[in-house]
């Protein structure tokens, strides 16, 4: 769900708060420093200024904020209209909030509501509005899996979890991906938590730290770890030479152009009721080879089953021995 930021008189939360009920969450700050302090820490997806709320020397961290975060849309609201609203308005704008509602007007809660819930997420939509043509003909349950990797790749830090999400498991994942002749869904889901990267590193006020924490690394330099491992650059070239744009072409023309066939063949989530890796089947072949039913606990084995008992091997041991015996006298003459 969409998390927004809001700098809001007391009054106004309220109404705020029914209008996001069901579509976004708010997090009301008491200062734009709060702000600052939210947007490096959390994810925010937008920020709504009521202009009866914003003052004077306000300003400066506003446009710190427009100049530091360009990612995160910021909207002023207008509830009333008195002189003060409107200078404050033109305030807002020099500082470079460059959207306005007016809730004063009968649709005016609705564009709010609509400008920032949708997209659900800015960076997932820019990322499948340039897969998606790519993926034309590709079959419906590999979109939703690209659809999935782009909205949760930031939470999604394994394949392990990427195939608990996504209900099975994950050696069936990836043997899916092998037999298909596809690069690993390690390597699918590696390059999208770099694009998600690429573009929170838009934000000049967000460090390197402040990326790897929000990507969930331990640590920034784990993050820098799996850069070099990716693309053999430090953090700050990969800031430098993989913007946004660029990482997006990247990850494009490595792994969707060079496999569009291969993909338009490619069931990653309904492969077959004979491919879904039942528990107790074994990885050879997809799950087709099935091991050897266990016998039951506390079952004889066929071999113990097959063996006389012990009492019953040490009669016919004494059995043999006497028989010699019984063809001889007692003073070692035959009988006649």
């Amino acid at each position: 769900m969409v998390t927004v930021c809001t700098v809001l008189p007391p009054t106004e939360r309220s109404r705020v708060d029914a209008v996001g009920d069901g579509c976004f969450a708010t997090l009301h700050a008491d200062s734009f420093r709060d702000v600052l302090r939210a947007a490096r820490t959390r994810r925010v997806d937008a920020l709504v200024i009521s202009v009866h709320r914003c003052r004077g020397d306000e300003l400066p961290a506003v446009a710190r904020f427009v100049r530091e975060f360009p990612a995160i849309p910021a909207v002023a609201l207008v509830s009333r209209h008195d002189g003060a609203a409107t200078e404050a308005l033109l305030r807002l704008g020099a500082s470079g909030v460059r959207t306005a509602v007016d809730c004063t007007e009968p649709g005016g809660w609705r564009r709010l509501r609509e400008l920032v819930a949708h997209p659900a997420s800015p960076v997932a939509a820019r990322i499948l509005g340039r897969l998606v043509p790519a993926l034309e003909g590709v079959p419906h349950d590999a979109r939703i899996f690209f659809e999935v990797l782009a909205r949760l790749a930031p939470v999604l830090t394994t394949v392990r979890r990427l195939a608990r999400h996504l209900q099975m498991r994950p050696s069936t994942l990836m043997s899916r991906f092998y037999r298909g002749e596809l690069p690993s869904p390690k390597s699918y889901l590696a390059g999208m938590r770099l694009l998600h990267a690429a573009y929170l590193l838009q934000n000049p006020g967000l460090s390197v730290s402040d990326v790897a924490y929000r990507l969930d690394y331990s640590s920034p330099q784990s993050f820098g770890r799996h850069l070099r491992a990716m693309l053999g650059v430090t953090a700050g070239e990969f800031r430098r030479r993989f913007p946004f744009d660029v990482s997006l072409e990247r990850y494009v023309d490595l792994l969707v152009t060079p496999y569009r066939e291969a993909l338009r063949a490619f069931h990653p989530l309904n492969a077959g009721m004979w491919d879904q890796g039942h528990p107790r089947r074994s990885r050879l072949l997809g799950g087709v080879i099935s091991p050897p039913r266990r016998a039951r606990r506390g079952a004889p084995s066929c071999r113990a089953r097959a063996a006389p008992p012990r009492s019953a091997r040490c009669s016919s041991a004494a059995a043999r021995r006497a028989a010699p015996a019984a063809g001889r006298s007692t003073s070692g003459l035959p009988s006649t």
